[in-house]
């Protein structure tokens, strides 16, 4: 029996809190994606300048410390991405209308099973599980 093996994805997390981006990052490992880290707007933009090509999503913090926010780093890869996943999330209510068109936004606190729903839809190429459509 030939098993296929899926392509493993590569997502680039961007969040201030180092405890939280640990939590995200190990999620999106257990189920075979690859994570790339920025806990900062201008760390972002850096990975996406030299390594935008693998990145396959992006899930971003809206709030981020320093003069580049969440959705600068969003505009910045749907710009030279237009058709990869954007994810954002923030502890507001509700999601301003400055979001890229279909992203996506998972509002703070989450669950652990949020999460993972969000990592199967990106990874499987499911459609939305829950996840609020933004923009």
């Amino acid at each position: 029996m030939v098993r296929t093996m899926r392509p493993v994805h590569n997502v680039l997390v961007v969040e201030d809190s180092f405890m939280l981006l640990e939590i995200i990052a190990q999620l999106c490992a257990s189920q075979g994606t690859r994570v790339i880290e920025a806990s900062s707007g201008e760390a972002a933009l850096t990975i996406l300048r030299e390594r935008g090509a693998t990145i396959d999503w992006l899930f971003t913090d809206i709030n981020l410390p320093g003069l580049i926010d969440g959705w600068t780093v969003a505009e910045a890869f749907r710009a030279a991405h237009p058709d990869r996943p954007v994810v954002y999330t923030s502890t507001a209510a509700k999601l301003p209308p400055r979001a890229v068109p279909g992203s996506l936004y998972l509002r703070k606190p989450f669950q652990i099973r949020e999460v993972n729903a969000l990592v199967r839809m990106m990874r499987d190429g499911v459609s939305d599980d829950g996840l609020r459509a933004a923009g």
